[in-house]
């Protein structure tokens, strides 16, 4: 297992494979890997020839005042996962390999990008559809993986890759938790013990959805009612959003007829935590 650092050497590599007939699979994160990026590259690994795992802390995708500077960085941890599951490349590039002093192009995916975390990160879907187009057309992939926890990134890079016809296959994989059930997310580090029991609520709030739904219930506002008592019952716990919306649109819905994504964005303490359960197929 290799970590690159320049575009030039991993374009270099990608040529070669490409030589070779083989397929590559690409796993983008922002490094700090955890069970749930060990799934996405089990994925790849199991479905492609060649696994290339990208680990950059983007920062285009971080606002004013978001942890961009104390984002848990640990490659030699990374390295050694990759390595243990198969993968044969990171590429570890810095900002400035990524981003040249005058660049000035960026991508945006309008009607999808505004809702939900798009309201209160405003510049955040337009740095992930940034780097993710980069990382795509300097790796050329065959398969991209992408975990659901992140449901809008997921249908925002989908749409991303339709519109722009990228040669990608995006492939979609389910979230991994703790036994405890929370999502497993880079983040979670941040939770003292306290707010940990209390980002506990999330899934418990999920299940409890998912139970009136699987009873009949088919109104959105009852549902979203229920998750947010829930919710709101334990401390430190703050509310950015709960709803319930089209898989395809991220509109909202009032009565679940079509294909639907339960979401939700609760702050623990200072701690910002996304969970959710779609019906996809």
């Amino acid at each position: 297992m290799k970590i690159v650092k320049t575009i030039s050497e991993i374009r270099d590599i990608v040529k070669e494979w490409k030589k070779s007939g083989y397929s590559i699979g690409l796993v983008p994160t922002m490094g700090y890997l955890h069970a749930g990026h060990g799934s996405l590259i089990e994925q790849s690994v199991k479905n492609n020839d060649k696994t290339v795992v990208s680990v950059f802390v983007n920062p285009t995708q971080f606002g004013p005042n978001e942890d961009l500077e104390k984002y848990p960085r640990d490659i030699k941890r990374d390295s050694e996962l990759v390595s243990s599951l198969g993968g044969d490349i990171i590429f570890n590039p810095e900002p400035e390999e990524m981003y040249r002093k005058y660049n000035s192009t960026t991508v945006k995916v309008e009607g999808l990008s505004e809702k939900l975390c798009g309201i209160t990160r405003p510049a955040h879907f337009a740095g992930v559809c940034q780097v993710v187009s980069k990382l795509f057309n300097i790796i050329t992939p065959d398969n991209a993986y992408f975990g659901l926890k992140d449901f809008q990134q997921y249908v925002i890079i989908n749409k991303m890759v339709e519109d722009l016809n990228f040669p990608v296959k995006i492939n979609p994989c389910i979230i991994v938790r703790e036994e405890s059930g929370l999502a497993l997310s880079s983040r979670n580090i941040y939770l003292t013990d306290e707010e940990r029991k209390s980002a506990f609520s999330l899934n418990q709030s999920l299940k409890y959805a998912q139970s009136l739904i699987n009873k009949g219930e088919k109104r959105t506002s009852v549902i979203i009612s229920e998750i947010t008592k829930i919710i709101e019952n334990v401390p430190y716990s703050k509310i950015d959003y709960v709803k319930i919306v089209n898989i395809d649109t991220l509109d909202d819905i009032e009565i679940l007829e079509t294909k639907y994504a339960v979401l939700l964005a609760v702050y623990i303490g200072k701690t910002r935590l996304i969970d959710n359960f779609a019906e996809l197929f």
